[in-house]
């Protein structure tokens, strides 16, 4: 909370339905994400416009928009609300690793294939500890890190950020696929430029892997033939095995179709693609955060099953070596 003098100005609780109405630009939805009444959540919009004399947001039909000057207010908002969590972590952590809570973000593919496993032996190793897993793509994750709204980002696409530290963590492979077997026909530059794509959306790692390796080639990805462009790893491997078209998909995602047949792989080979952690520079670093990274550097020491699922002859997803570098600053 902010005090002057001995007069209270605002609280967290009103700094928290400010960030969450903003978010939502409706105040019933996010008077039911913060589970307190819409009337609770509207006096709380009105008691810091009233205190301060600034209108933070519009009416625009049935909804409302952030004014100018709530634009400018809810980055100092989150700013606070993500200090105070720090104090509270802070707190937390005086005692042994007993107590606290850890948030992650992580891209899809990181999230839902290469994550899990590590997670559940993070529980295990730390019963008491809350964790929480968001899932969002490079730009986003990266967003969230910057603003506080996570302790760590595991991404797939690179960040250049001046405010977080990146360093390698794990990789995996793209693998080229499409419904129908590939024949003999050469994959080269003119065949791709042909092809019909199905790609994930921009700002995901995944397209922006595809795009690297396209330039690579001598393709301009923007002059490609783009039939679909879904938000998914499973929406992009779903719409290619009905017949879409060909898409570059993490070997970690297509395993299971290609092994059952209803996906076929080309031979054309994509470069290793690193999974980059990412943490704020100037930001407490929790020990919940580094008990986390010590887990998932050890990793293929515990788990004599990493890789399990990898596309032969095309590359394994592994983890980084133990020892990476996350006091790396860019």
């Amino acid at each position: 909370m902010i005090i002057r003098g001995n007069a209270l100005r605002m609280t967290l609780d009103q700094l928290r339905i400010f960030v969450g109405v903003a978010q939502r630009e409706h105040v019933t939805a996010a008077a039911r994400a913060l589970h307190i009444t819409q009337s609770a959540a509207s006096a709380a919009i009105a008691a810091l416009e009233e205190r301060h004399g600034v209108k933070l947001f519009d009416r625009v039909g049935r909804g409302i928009a952030l004014t100018e000057a709530g634009r400018l207010f809810l980055a100092e908002a989150r700013a606070v609300l993500a200090r105070a969590a720090q104090a509270e972590t802070v707190l937390g952590e005086l005692g042994a690793l007993e107590r606290g809570t850890l948030t992650l973000v992580a891209s899809q593919t990181i999230a839902a294939y290469w994550l899990p496993p590590i997670l559940a032996a993070f529980h295990r190793t730390y019963p008491a500890l809350g964790l929480t897993l968001q899932i969002a793509n490079t730009q986003q994750a990266a967003r969230r890190v910057r603003e506080g709204e996570a302790d760590l980002g595991i991404v797939e696409g690179l960040v250049e950020d001046p405010a977080l530290a990146r360093w390698t963590l794990g990789q995996d492979r793209l693998v080229l696929v499409r419904a129908a077997p590939f024949g003999p026909e050469t994959i080269d530059a003119p065949w791709l430029r042909a092809a019909p794509w199905v790609l994930r959306e921009e700002g995901s790692g995944t397209r922006s892997a595809w795009a690297a390796h396209m330039r690579a080639l001598g393709l301009d990805p923007e002059e490609l033939d783009v039939h679909l462009t879904l938000p998914s790893n499973e929406s992009v491997r779903t719409a290619v095995e009905a017949g879409a078209g060909l898409a570059a998909l993490s070997a970690l995602v297509v395993a299971p179709a290609l092994a059952s047949g209803t996906l076929h792989a080309a031979s054309l080979a994509f470069p290793a693609r690193p999974f980059f952690a990412l943490r704020h520079k100037e930001r407490y670093r929790t020990r919940a955060a580094e008990a986390f990274l010590s887990l998932v550097e050890s990793w293929p020491e515990r788990s004599a099953n990493q890789g399990a699922g990898c596309v032969a002859g095309i590359g394994a997803a592994g983890a980084a070596p133990a020892g990476a570098k996350r006091n790396a600053k860019g």
